[in-house]
């Protein structure tokens, strides 16, 4: 299945037509799918190539090295989480997967910064840090133009997102799904899940194996071109709205078994709002035929929630 693909370009275009364009196209997308393809999404090629480089350095380091960068009482949020340490919500069987966190650096005095954590240093690759944090920069601005789309496409001001998610507790996670040696209990290298965020924004993975659940309840295969980013509704924004953009289920299986001794790389960045941001749904999308679907909760209420449902916070 070939997912919407659009181009970024166009909404930033100043054209007032073509930016319309982009909104309906953008916005019936993720009605319809869940998922786009983004291409001219501005995060430059060599980053993304240098933070692939640095983050297979890291994760190429033996597991005593990267055992140090797992700090005990940030539940995944910063830093190592080894091997098998978190599932999906609802599933027992742990993700095949062992991954790096980096988050939000405030750098303008914002008081917000008593709720983060600081970043975890990774000293034998001394690159990774400047890079994670360069390429943290980029997705969040990618990230608040497409934000500025959906706003417009649900009858908000073009900046409804903007206050909620400067200095926000988004989450670059780089992720190693290791070489499979025996027989796995499960088809299944991360188990289906919906994202906990407003919108997750992908670059492409150095392996298949992205799938996505479609409204027919049938499984197909993510493919987008190496320069486009795969971007897709997560369950805050599911929830301001309401349901009409639906946060899609998507997984992530084993490749063929002559594939078994390759790895699998791949670097979501959730973008979360501040922990203030309410999620109760938006007015304009309750009626008659669409009754409130959620009580009330703030961001950082839903995350916790959700953190604790996944095993990463007891």
């Amino acid at each position: 299945m070939a997912i919407p693909v659009v181009d970024l370009a166009e909404f930033l275009s100043g054209d007032p037509q073509r930016k319309a364009a982009f909104v309906e196209e953008l916005g019936k997308a993720y009605e319809e799918v869940g998922f786009v393809a983004v291409k001219n999404h501005g995060i430059p090629d060599e980053l993304i190539a240098h933070q692939y480089e640095y983050v297979q350095q890291f994760f190429a380091l033996p597991l005593e090295k990267k055992l140090q960068y797992e700090i005990p009482g940030l539940a995944g949020q910063r830093g190592y989480t080894s091997f098998g340490r978190e599932h999906a919500k609802g599933s027992e069987a742990p993700d095949l997967k062992e991954f790096f966190q980096y988050g939000q650096t405030v750098e303008n005095g914002d008081p917000i910064k008593s709720e983060y954590p600081d970043n975890v240093s990774v000293k034998e690759v001394e690159p990774l840090n400047k890079t994670l944090f360069d390429a943290y920069r980029n997705f969040e601005k990618s990230g608040r133009a497409l934000l500025q789309a959906i706003a417009i496409y649900l009858g908000l001001d073009e900046n409804y997102f903007d206050a909620h998610i400067a200095n926000g507790n988004s989450i670059l996670r780089c992720i190693h799904y290791p070489p499979i040696t025996q027989e796995p209990k499960s088809a299944i290298r991360a188990e289906q899940h919906e994202d906990i965020n407003l919108i997750t924004l992908l670059v492409g993975a150095s392996a298949d194996g992205l799938q996505i659940l479609t409204k027919q309840g049938d499984w197909v295969n993510v493919t987008s071109l190496p320069e486009q980013i795969v971007v897709n509704v997560g369950d805050m924004l599911q929830r301001l709205t309401n349901n009409k953009l639906r946060s899609t289920t998507h997984r992530v299986v084993n490749p063929p078994k002559e594939h078994w001794h390759t790895s699998r790389f791949s670097m979501p960045f959730f973008l979360h709002p501040r922990s203030e941001m309410s999620l109760a749904c938006l007015e304009s999308c309750i009626d008659d035929a669409h009754p409130k679907a959620y009580p009330d909760a703030t961001a950082g209420e839903y995350l916790d929630e959700r953190l604790r449902e996944i095993g990463l916070k007891k």
